[in-house]
């Protein structure tokens, strides 16, 4: 197993670099690792995994009913739900099956439901019903008042998408993958074979794939190509306290619009409740602050929607960027002339299709000449269930009972103790900041923000990393 962060990188060439470890990078570098003849290389520029779109989204597995039928995206992510929600299953993955309600708010928005059910059924999903007001009133007793109906869609569920993409990186790295972090890409060359040049030093790889996020447009133009142009679109999302969470059930969606699914109302699996994203179109592909302008629109639209909301506390706020291309579709392209897959303009949905988009990415670079040789499954992962639907591990008696360490809080907010801080660090992949140990266990997530655990959190994490 080897991930590195700092010191030059290998000299010899792998078969396969990925640049970009997001949920998709990582994805891909799993699939691969289903190959053991590959050798693999994930390079990410920051220093850790999943630290941009991957980390700041709705974290929704989506049914991919509103896709536009016919395209890539479309029938990626009606495999992709599939195939994650299975995996979620065996891994460890908090998954929440709370079903979505597309709520009409006006004439106009009542008669689109019908149109959405039929692209629905197109989309592979046929378990959408309509539902009256009597009825979306009685499923949603805290709606604001005057909905006039309602499209369930009975599929749509709510994620972690921090474990997703953590879960495959492990289980990549165990089977081989080199991950290798605070390896930002500065220049690439092909001449047979790929070189990049990077802030560690030169890599080489037979095949190259592109997952590089906000940035996928810059490489792909670095390899002569000219398909499309990234503009970050910010997600402002507010997380509401633990308890606001009795008062939504399901994930309530506005009907979407050109710029997006609109503005959402969501139960987490971590208990608590989202409200959000916006949709600002930017310049600046680092521009991940909140603004007031933003978080008084959300509120203003989470009043209408669910009234009693707005009046609960909030816990966080935060933003992400979106790869917005300005095409409908993924643009996903192989150049077998150059042994090179470009990864770009995957939305919001790609946390869902990612294990969908890896199995088609793969075929594609075999369609560049590489051969992937004999699939040997990798060793199956368990990660920690961080879901506010499982007991953690401070509540089962029998692992106390093993390990006192996992009696010993830390967070009470978040009810994480230091027997699991001490396994993240230990982990495979480890957090190299507090902000990765927060997403491996929640330490410093919950109500307070690390007010109350804040000094333990930063002294365990120092003391287990040697920093």
């Amino acid at each position: 197993m080897t991930v590195t962060a700092t010191g030059p990188l290998p000299r010899t060439p792998y078969d396969v670099a990925i640049v970009g470890a997001g949920v998709v990078g990582c994805a891909i570098a799993r699939e691969l690792a289903r190959h053991p003849r590959l050798r693999v290389a994930l390079i990410e520029a920051q220093d850790d995994i999943g630290q941009g779109t991957s980390k700041a989204n709705t974290a929704i597995l989506h049914t991919g009913f509103d896709a536009a039928p016919g395209t890539l995206e479309a029938r990626l992510v009606r495999e992709g739900h599939g195939l994650l929600g299975a995996y979620a299953a065996r891994t460890g993955i908090p998954v929440e099956r709370t079903g979505a309600l597309l709520v009409a708010w006006d004439g106009d928005q009542l008669a689109t439901l019908p149109r959405l059910a039929e692209k629905a059924a197109r989309n592979g999903c046929h378990d959408t019903a309509p539902l009256g007001p009597e009825e979306l009133y009685a499923r949603e007793p805290h709606l604001g008042p005057g909905a006039l109906g309602a499209l369930h869609v009975p599929g749509e569920s709510v994620i972690c998408p921090w474990t997703t993409t953590l879960a495959y990186a492990t289980q990549a790295v165990r089977a081989g993958t080199d991950l290798h972090l605070n390896t930002a890409v500065r220049e690439v060359a092909w001449d047979g074979g790929h070189r990049l040049t990077t802030s560690r030093g030169t890599l080489y790889a037979r095949h190259l794939v592109n997952a590089a996020g906000l940035h996928a447009d810059t490489l792909d133009r670095a390899l002569g190509h000219d398909d499309f142009t990234v503009t970050p679109r910010r997600g402002q999302l507010l997380v509401y306290d633990k308890f606001a969470r009795p008062l939504v059930r399901h994930i309530l969606l506005p009907v979407p619009t050109a710029l997006g699914k609109g503005v959402l109302v969501a139960p987490t699996v971590h208990g608590n409740v989202l409200l959000g994203p916006t949709a600002e179109d930017l310049d600046d592909k680092s521009a991940t602050g909140s603004t007031a302008e933003g978080i008084a629109a959300l509120r203003e639209k989470g009043r209408r929607v669910l009234p009693a909301l707005v009046e609960e506390e909030v816990t966080a706020v935060y933003a992400g960027l979106r790869a917005a291309t300005g095409h409908e579709d993924y643009r996903i392209t192989a150049h077998p002339g150059q042994a090179y897959v470009t990864v770009g303009g995957i939305r919001s949905t790609g946390l869902t299709a990612s294990m969908a988009i890896a199995a088609h990415v793969t075929g594609l670079l075999a369609g560049t000449g590489l051969d992937p040789g004999p699939v040997r499954e990798p060793e199956p992962v368990a990660l920690p269930r961080l879901g506010e639907a499982y007991p953690r591990p401070c509540r089962r008696a029998d692992l106390v009972a093993a390990d006192p360490e996992y009696g010993a809080l830390v967070c009470p907010c978040e009810r994480v103790s230091r027997g699991e801080i001490r396994d993240a660090l230990a982990s495979t992949i480890p957090p190299r900041g507090l902000e990765g140990l927060r997403r491996r266990t929640r330490a410093g997530a919950g109500r307070c923000q690390g007010f109350y655990c804040g000094a333990t959190v930063r002294a365990l994490f120092e003391r287990g990393t040697g920093s």
